[in-house]
């Protein structure tokens, strides 16, 4: 069945291992999605004044941008690599020390789905902090969307997926958009079954209980906050600033 004329369709890829065959081709912006960390951890920095995040997404990189005196966020598994300044906690990004300075990251999967999308150009950082607004803009670009899970390993996982169903749910409020996509339908199933008590519906989420077993649970509560702030960070040649 063919899109209505002028409407702008949605589109869910659950990990980057099927971004290279979605069905969007023409005329898109990519979301990315890693709740639990990365893109939340990405607004944070940009909202508490962090001048530029480059993603990387191999630990060989990031070790690069260090010896080039670049202040380096980098963990693998949730662990902080012991060469990188700080780890993946968006906690670390709200320090004043941060503030006005280029920070090169490098995670286990967000940064990942970054690369995996930065040759298509354009590329914007979603998270619950910056749901609504990040939806407005969206429908103000007048592009499709492609919603980009970063999943855990290239497999699926819950809290981006339950944001894909968020997100899409918005824009398909807006008479705008339309969605075709039983991966976005997918979605706004979950969205529906966890929006009412989203902390207890994320219980059930393995990362949540990896991030325990580590000791890093305590951005749980922060991650899932909607609405905290209105900042739209987008990729500009390789780098993540400020829309």
């Amino acid at each position: 069945m063919a899109k209505p004329k002028d409407k702008f369709t949605v589109e869910v890829c659950f990990t980057p291992v099927l971004y290279p065959h979605i069905l969007t081709r023409s005329n898109f912006i990519v979301v990315i999605v890693d709740i639990l960390r990365a893109t939340t951890s990405i607004c944070t920095a940009l909202a508490c004044g962090v001048k530029t995040i480059i993603p990387v997404a191999t630990l060989d990189e990031a070790r690069e941008m260090k010896k080039k005196g670049y202040l380096v966020a980098s963990e693998r598994d949730g662990i902080v690599m012991d060469f990188a300044d700080f780890g993946n906690s968006p906690f670390n990004f709200m320090k004043p020390e941060v503030k006005g300075k280029t920070i090169a990251y490098s995670t286990t999967n967000g940064t990942k789905a970054i690369q995996a999308a930065s040759n298509d150009g354009n590329v914007v950082i979603g998270s619950f902090l910056n749901l609504s607004a990040l939806a407005n803009w969206l429908i103000q670009q007048q592009k499709n969307v492609v919603i980009l899970s970063s999943g855990w390993k290239n497999k699926f996982n819950l809290e981006d997926s339950v944001f894909a169903g968020a997100l899409t749910s918005i824009l398909l409020k807006n008479s705008g958009f339309v969605t075709e996509c039983d991966s976005a339908k997918a979605a706004m199933d979950l969205w529906k079954l966890a929006k009412n008590n989203l902390m207890e519906y994320i219980e059930k989420a393995s990362h949540r209980h990896r991030l325990k077993k580590l000791v890093l649970d305590d951005v749980l509560e922060y991650t899932f906050t909607v609405d905290s702030t209105d900042v739209i960070p987008i990729l500009n040649n390789g780098m993540i600033i400020k829309a």
